[in-house]
């Protein structure tokens, strides 16, 4: 279930204050869209800049995510805004990240944020994975395979963002910027590109159209084709238990892009 969305005014005087004890005075707050994985999401208007908020209740059973953001945010920085602060007060968990200046990313057919996606997806690929606690990607995608042994080939040493929600991705004049790490994972280097191609399908791109789209990066190149038939397979299971019984448009929209690319994985001459 998505996280129950707050106001920064909504949050208990004590996550306030230790907020105001972190930041230049505030003198206006802006309640953004919190999207699924967070509670609060707000940007601080201080008199040295602002400052994007992002939290959750510290009982919640996502909160690990927070710790996982703060853990990995010197690794992935500059590609990642930088992190400010991260308080635990009060029942709350915040973390306090510099704002970027961005629009999310379009990814339809034509956009001119794709190369920037792409350059993006090239740096991370560059970044070495972190010794810090990570999930692992065969452990994650386990569940959804055809074969568990299949899961094996998911398995790998670089470091993986794996949620390539445009929402995720700002794009400023000269580059893209990935945000929300918290499901950062550990796994084969050419699982972001394959995660990325669902969201492109998703967005307008056929399923060929998606993967010429990636097709030039060097960790998509090492991709054997049978680990992203069972990739794709893994995608459409783990997309059609989100969805359920009664899915909204916009995880019927990524459930059948998912079912597409399965599609043409099977396909294939």
């Amino acid at each position: 279930m998505p996280a129950t969305p707050i106001t920064f005014d909504g949050l208990p005087s004590g996550a306030r204050s230790a907020i105001q004890a972190e930041t230049d005075p505030i003198l206006k707050i802006e309640n953004v869209s919190t999207g699924l994985n967070s509670s609060l999401s707000a940007l601080a208007h201080t008199t040295g800049g602002v400052v994007f908020l992002k939290g959750l209740r510290a009982d919640h059973r996502w909160a690990w995510t927070q710790q996982r953001e703060a853990d990995i945010n010197s690794y992935v920085a500059p590609l990642a805004p930088r992190l400010l602060f991260h308080v635990i007060a009060d029942g709350w968990d915040v973390l306090g990240f510099e704002a970027i200046d961005g629009h999310h990313a379009d990814y339809s057919p034509g956009s001119p944020d794709l190369p920037k996606v792409t350059d993006a997806l090239r740096e991370l690929a560059l970044l070495p994975c972190p010794d810090i606690e990570l999930r692992h990607a065969e452990q994650r995608l386990a569940h959804y395979v055809a074969d568990s042994a299949d899961a094996e080939a998911f398995a790998g040493d670089a470091l993986l963002h794996t949620d390539w929600n445009n929402h995720n991705v700002l794009i400023t004049h000269d580059r893209a910027h990935l945000v929300d790490w918290g499901w950062a994972t550990r796994g084969a280097a050419w699982l972001d590109p394959a995660h990325w191609v669902i969201w492109l399908i998703a967005a307008g791109h056929t399923p060929s159209d998606a993967e010429e789209s990636v097709a030039l990066l060097p960790a998509w190149a090492l991709a054997p084709p049978r680990a992203v038939d069972a990739f794709a397979h893994a995608s459409a299971n783990l997309w059609k238990e989100i969805a359920g019984a009664a899915p909204d448009d916009w995880t019927r929209n990524l459930l059948d892009a998912a079912q597409r690319w399965q599609q043409h994985r099977i396909d294939r001459p």
